[in-house]
């Protein structure tokens, strides 16, 4: 069943019923992470919300263009909080698909709370995540990114002049920033890697739950290692962090740990391919910053709005009956706010569907919006600067080793990020 057929076709009247057994959703599948962009469109095109099923089956209304994205986000009656949804994702799920099961062990943290709770989490974060908290990184960073540089080098005069842009510089870079800062050794971050691609993945419930499982172990172990020999970290950081007498408990701890890892490593390891892989697609603008690269910080963010890494973030649950996209929204109900529809929704940006690093990005919300807007966008935004400018410097023939078509995106819903990108470094 293609996109525009299945598509439900736009409401009139002002209230609507359940999804549950109601009409046939769109189902967001393989086709869906390849191209969310054909489905956001005929989505758009039909109506301003409609009714869409997750891979695990679970349904939900889902808004499309960028004005209802943002109200969805910013609209405190949409709850973020997992535990409290857990009777929503059941009634709306398929009932020949597994339940959704969620680990209370990684799910302690902030993105999956609102307030109040979600506010004394971030409060105990927030402050090493500011621009000028990740100032003192940019050295660092510009260090790795040097030294990875070398070995693409060394690579590509050693093989047949290709490399894969992601395994040998995109992943590296954030993640060895991330777990320097956190203080996780280097042995673990391979394992870590494996882990958080599963449980961002759309794999079977049972392999994402054993990832999960094995992660959470791996949280608990490093926060009492840490415990026991404080260093000087952000986990230690986050383990002495107080306010106003308030401290995070061990299962916030292991929570935190794990958000901050997985969001801090997944999102930058995306911006840095995807960003480049649109420069390679339209070289005008890439010989824009090999000549001036002085825009590279304007075209971070209009990376960040034409192929964001996040794509679908959290599903949240009406807490009460709420106006959205023109309708009434019944509490109980699920809902999705896309990322990617908003920042490529022709009525905000023209021309969407085309970078140009001259842009005026102002509202894009790669990084959300509302109270969960991502607390790691600063760190993000440097390492995304520093990485491309970095690889345009000493590679500004940079240029994909294979057609496009052959690029493969992650299978996830959740997450907007290739699978490798083969290049050669001119």
């Amino acid at each position: 069943m293609s996109v525009p057929d299945a598509v439900i076709s736009q409401a009139t009247s002002t209230t609507v019923d359940s999804p549950s057994g109601s009409q046939c959703p769109v189902r967001l599948d393989e086709q869906f992470f390849q191209d969310p962009y054909a489905t956001y469109t005929a989505l758009r095109d039909a109506g301003r919300i409609q009714r869409v099923s997750l891979p695990q089956g679970t349904h939900a209304w889902m808004v499309t263009h960028y004005a209802d994205v943002r109200a969805a986000l910013a609209d405190g009656r949409l709850s973020n909080d997992v535990g409290a949804g857990h009777e929503a994702f059941e009634r709306h799920r398929d009932p020949d698909k597994p339940p959704v099961r969620f680990d209370a062990a990684l799910s302690s943290h902030m993105l999956n709370s609102d307030p109040p709770a979600h506010t004394r989490l971030r409060k105990l974060v927030t402050k090493a995540f500011t621009a000028r908290g990740i100032t003192h990184l940019r050295p660092r960073t510009a260090g790795i990114a040097a030294g990875l540089l070398d070995g693409l080098a060394e690579r590509a005069a050693a093989g047949d002049g290709t490399v894969d842009l992601i395994a040998d510089y995109a992943f590296p870079l954030p993640i060895t920033v991330i777990c320097e800062l956190l203080g996780v050794p280097s042995a673990d971050r391979e394992a870590f890697r494996d882990w958080g691609s599963t449980i961002l993945s759309a794999s079977p419930p049972a392999v994402i739950a054993e990832a999960r499982a094995n992660m959470g172990k791996y949280m608990t172990s490093l926060v009492a290692a840490k415990r026991a020999e404080p260093g000087e970290d952000l986990m230690t950081s986050l383990i002495e962090a107080h306010e106003g007498g308030d401290r995070l408990n061990d299962r916030e701890l292991v929570s935190m740990t794990f958000l901050l890892l997985l969001a801090g490593h997944e999102t930058t390891v995306n911006l840095i391919a995807s960003g480049m892989l649109a420069l390679m697609q339209q070289p005008d603008q890439q010989a824009k910053l090999v000549a001036d690269p002085g825009l590279m910080p304007g075209a971070i963010e209009e990376f960040l709005r034409f192929e964001g890494p996040v794509n679908v973030p959290t599903v949240r649950h009406t807490t009460a009956p709420i106006e959205l996209a023109g309708m009434t929204i019944p509490a109980g109900d699920l809902v999705l706010a896309p990322l990617c529809a908003a920042n490529r929704d022709p009525g905000k940006f023209p021309d969407p569907d085309r970078i140009d690093v001259t842009r005026d990005t102002s509202g894009h919300i790669a990084f959300g919006h509302g109270v969960h807007y991502c607390v790691g966008a600063p760190l993000a935004r440097m390492e995304g600067e520093v990485a491309l400018r970095a690889l345009l410097a000493r590679f500004p023939g940079v240029s994909l080793a294979v057609e496009p078509e052959e690029l493969r995106w992650a299978h996830s819903s959740t997450i907007r990020g290739l699978e490798a990108l083969p290049v050669r470094l001119g």
